[in-house]
C-alpha cells in the first residue's frame, strides 16, 4: 500500500500503571516482552511487503517503549532498520518516561535514527505525581532532559495533564512555568479525562475523586494558551504547541485524516476504505500475530459519510482549520451544501470563524470542541446529499 507513509507501533509494557491511563498496557515481564517482540516483528513483516520500505514517520508509543531492556530494544530496532529506510524517515518518535532511560538506551535510540522523543511528565510536583500513580519524581525530569540534550536530541516533546484531582489554578500555573523553563520545542497539554476501567474511574464512582470546578479548568486552559503564545510556542492543535518547524509530523497524519499502519496489541490503523483495530489481550494478540501474521479483530468500513464526518472532527482540531476549497475538491461537494445551517449557527455563537477561506475554531470554540464537533454528525439531509454523490 504505497499510499501509507506513517507507522504506529504499540509497546504495551509499563513498570507501573498510572491511575488515569486507559491505553492497552501490562506490567513489564521480561519473558512476556520477549514473546511480544517476536509477534510484533512477524505482524509487521507480514503486513509491509519488502525491505528498506520508505515511510515518512514512525511513532513508537505505549505503554512505555523504553520499559523494554536493551537487548529487546536492539532486536526490535535491528528489524525496523531492515524493514524501513530509517535514513529517509522524516520523523521517528519514541515515548519515554522520566527516569526510565539511561545513556546506553539514549545512544541506541539515536543510532537507529530516532530523532524525536515524547516524554510524559504530567505534573511538576512530587506529591501529586505519587497521587496519580506515577513512578518518577521531579528530579528525574531534570535529569532526563539533561541526558537527552547530552545525547544530541533536539526535538523533545513534554506532556502535561491539567485539571487533576485537587489541582488549583495556581498549582497548574506553577507546574506550567516549571515545564516551560526547559525551553523545549514542543508541549502537549491535556485536560484530565476520566476513562472507564481506570483507578480514577473507580474512585469517581465511589465519590472519592475531587476534580477542579469547570471554571478553574477553563482558566487553566487560558493560562496555557497565553503563556505559550508569550514564548513564541505556537498552538497548532487543541492540545499541542510547538516552536515553528517542530510540529509533530506523525500526529498531523491523524489530524489530516491520512492513512497509517497500526501494529501491536490494541493498535489502530487507517488503510484505504477501512479503520482497523488489533486484539487487546496480550495472549490473543501474540497468538494471532505469530500464527496468522495479523491480529486485526475489528474492521470498520469507511463510507464517504464517515470520511466527511472524520475530516471535520480532525481538521478542526488544528488551528489552521479546514480549507473550503480543498474540501470541495476532495469530496465534490461544498461544506455549505452539507452544513449551511450548522456553520451559520456556530459562526453566530462565536465558536467558529471564517478566515481566508478556512473555517477555524475560535478560542472559545477550542474550549467547547466536543460541542462544535457534535454539530457535524451527519444529519439526514446532509446524509441524503452524500448518498446522491455516491450513487
Amino acid at each position: 500500500m504505497d499510499s501509507i507513509k506513517a507507522v504506529y507501533i504499540h509497546i504495551p509494557f509499563c513498570k507501573q500503571i498510572c491511575h488515569y491511563c486507559n491505553f492497552v498496557k501490562y506490567f513489564y515481564m521480561e519473558n512476556k516482552a520477549d514473546d511480544y517482540i517476536e509477534a510484533l516483528i512477524h505482524e509487521i513483516d507480514c503486513t509491509v511487503i519488502g525491505y528498506n520500505v520508505h515511510v515518512d514517520t514512525i511513532y513508537m508509543g505505549g505503554g512505555t517503549p523504553t520499559a523494554l531492556n536493551i537487548q529487546q530494544l536492539k532486536k526490535l530496532f535491528n528489524f525496523l532498520g531492515r524493514k524501513f529506510n530509517l535514513e529517509s524517515c522524516k520523523e521517528f518518535t519514541i515515548e519515554i518516561n522520566p527516569g526510565d532511560i539511561d545513556h546506553e538506551k539514549a545512544q541506541l535510540l539515536s543510532s537507529y535514527g530516532v530523532n524525536r522523543v515524547s516524554f510524559g511528565v504530567q505534573v511538576m510536583d512530587d506529591d501529586m505525581l505519587r497521587k496519580i500513580g506515577r513512578m518518577h519524581c521531579v528530579k528525574d525530569v531534570y535529569e532526563t532532559v539533561d541526558l537527552l540534550t547530552k545525547n544530541d536530541f533536539r526535538n523533545i516533546s513534554l506532556d502535561l495533564i491539567y485539571a487533576l484531582p485537587n489541582q488549583t489554578v495556581e498549582h497548574f500555573e506553577k507546574t506550567l512555568q516549571d515545564a516551560l523553563q526547559f525551553g523545549l520545542p514542543h508541549y502537549s497539554t491535556y485536560a484530565l479525562q476520566i476513562e472507564p476501567k481506570t483507578v480514577f474511574f473507580h474512585k469517581q464512582n465511589k465519590g472519592q475523586l475531587q476534580r477542579p470546578p469547570e471554571d478553574a479548568e477553563v482558566e487553566m486552559y487560558r493560562i496555557l494558551q497565553h503563556e505559550m503564545k508569550k514564548r513564541g510556542i505556537r498552538q497548532y492543535e487543541i492540545s499541542n504547541f510547538a516552536k515553528p518547524g517542530y510540529e509533530s509530523k506523525h500526529n498531523l497524519t491523524y489530524w489530516n485524516n491520512d492513512y497509517y499502519y497500526g501494529f501491536g496489541a490494541g493498535a489502530h490503523g487507517y488503510i484505504p476504505g477501512k479503520r482497523t483495530s488489533n486484539s487487546k489481550p496480550l495472549g490473543t494478540y501474540m497468538r494471532a500475530a505469530k500464527e496468522e501474521g495479523s491480529a486485526i479483530d475489528e474492521i470498520e468500513e469507511i463510507t464517504k459519510k464517515d470520511q466527511i464526518e472524520e475530516e471535520l472532527f480532525l481538521q478542526l482540531r488544528k488551528t489552521s482549520g479546514i480549507d473550503k476549497k480543498m474540501f470541495e475538491q476532495k469530496y465534490g461537494v461544498s461544506l455549505e451544501q452539507l452544513y449551511e445551517k450548522e456553520l451559520q449557527d456556530l459562526l453566530e455563537q462565536g465558536l467558529l470563524r471564517l478566515i481566508d477561506g478556512k473555517y477555524r475554531l475560535t478560542d472559545r470554540g477550542m474550549l467547547l470542541g466536543d460541542q462544535v464537533f457534535s454539530k457535524f454528525l451527519m444529519l439526514q439531509s446532509a446524509g441524503d446529499k452524500i448518498i446522491q454523490l455516491e450513487s
